[in-house]
């Protein structure tokens, strides 16, 4: 058997935040995706067409991780690549939106920028034709 027999074919994934409203409004208007459910303590914005969102959990512990990674402070879990046409033009909207860039960036073709709640994401060229 490969996978879990029952699945819908439908992703979500999740990131903690002292304040997932204000969280789940930078992504929105980075990546276009409307808000599909909002309380005060989950707020969920959905990727158009597909079965797939990014959902922001209120978290009042939630500290941002370390970038790169240090010993004894606190980790990250995940971090989301986002592939852009422009990399100059997708690093000054996410600056513009309120990320800031990461002081350590390891690629010359990738940005690594903290959201406002101090999650990392990349910004890269993608070249590629989407698939499907």
């Amino acid at each position: 058997m490969t996978g879990i027999r029952s699945l819908s074919g439908w992703l979500g994934i999740a990131l903690d935040a002292r304040d997932p409203r204000a969280l789940a409004g930078f992504y929105s208007r980075l990546l276009g995706w409307p808000i599909s459910s909002e309380d005060p303590t989950w707020v969920t914005i959905a990727m158009p067409g597909h079965p797939a969102n990014l959902a922001f959990q209120f978290d009042p512990h939630h500290e941002p991780p370390t970038w790169p990674s240090e010993p004894g402070s606190p980790t990250q879990q995940l971090h989301l690549d986002l592939g852009v046409t422009d990399l100059e033009a997708a690093v000054a909207d996410a600056l513009e939106l309120g990320a800031r860039l990461a002081a350590h960036q390891p690629q010359e073709d990738v940005r690594v920028l903290l959201d406002p709640e101090g999650h990392p994401f990349c910004l890269y060229i993608d070249d590629e034709p989407p698939a499907g």
